[in-house]
């Protein structure tokens, strides 16, 4: 699949979510090129060869592995991108930052992920996700750990509007909801690298029982995110002391915040009646 180049942000996300099929070699030199702030359109094919040490030929093949027409279309991309705000906003955490930079750093790589995100959502596939969550007859949402957490708490919201979820974090329970999935039902499954098998293959299995699956990761050719019908991806560029995940579940957060609300739009009277029913329901419940 061609790069699409006309959004800087959407630039350093697909090559970030194209990074696990690289060899390490290829992954080097990717390194080198991600890391040329200077590169403009000056920046040769030679120098670029030179500074990863391999061949021209090399830098070529690999950046049409990432989905660009050759280095002219990759260099345009990473020029656009280290020109954008959206580059500005990154800087590498350090032990030796202050109080006021941890904050400040920790947040702009939040707001990164966030753009870069929104930059690579294909609005066809929202919208194919979205229909298949609010038509369906169960909702089952698979993840361990982390990604868990974030099943439970959309389970949450889906429930305050009358829609009825099952979240699952033990691969028994997972495998055997999926055994009972049917054509009518949708599994949305949560895992950030996207090659957590206990996560796929109970996808897996209720694909092929005829259930509808929807991925939520961080790499869009990862294992789930090809077993799944339909994969919405999540981007974060990661450090050593925050890893991406930490600002991927906040981009991931948003994705299911948005699908949330294009559900409840399909009927939006049906979701206020039972938005109002589980408001009252908890009220006498909240601290005064």
């Amino acid at each position: 699949m061609e790069m699409n180049t006309t959004s800087p942000q959407a630039v350093a996300a697909r090559i970030r979510m194209a990074m696990p099929k690289l060899t390490p070699t290829e992954a080097r030199v990717v390194e080198v090129m991600t890391s040329m702030t200077d590169m403009d359109e000056s920046t040769s094919l030679r120098d670029v060869a030179n500074d990863a040490d391999v061949s021209d030929a090399m830098v070529v093949k690999i950046a049409k592995k990432l989905g660009f027409l050759g280095f002219r279309d990759i260099r345009a991309g990473l020029v656009s991108y280290n020109r954008s705000d959206s580059a500005a906003l990154f800087h590498e955490l350090s032990p030796d930052d202050d109080t006021g930079q941890i904050i400040e750093k920790v947040f702009r790589t939040s707001v990164q992920a966030l753009e870069e995100t929104m930059a690579i959502i294909n609005v066809d596939t929202f919208e194919r996700a979205a229909d298949l969550l609010a038509n369906a007859r169960h909702r089952d949402f698979y993840g361990i750990g982390g990604s868990a957490q974030i099943a439970r708490d959309v389970a949450h919201k889906f429930l305050r509007i009358g829609l009825r979820v099952n979240a699952h974090d033990d691969v028994h329970m997972m495998l055997i909801s999926a055994s009972l999935l049917g054509p009518d039902d949708v599994v949305l499954a949560f895992s950030h690298s996207g090659s957590t098998s206990a996560v796929t293959e109970p996808v897996e299995l209720a694909r092929r029982n005829g259930a509808r699956t929807i991925a939520i990761t961080n790499y869009e050719d990862s294992p789930l995110a090809i077993a799944a019908d339909i994969a919405l991806c999540a981007t974060a560029r990661g450090s050593a002391l925050l890893s991406e995940n930490a600002a991927a579940r906040i981009a991931q957060l948003n994705i299911l915040d948005a699908l949330f609300v294009a559900v409840t739009n399909h009927d939006v009277e049906a979701a206020r009646a039972s938005l109002d029913r589980t408001m009252e329901a908890i009220s006498g419940k909240r601290v005064q």
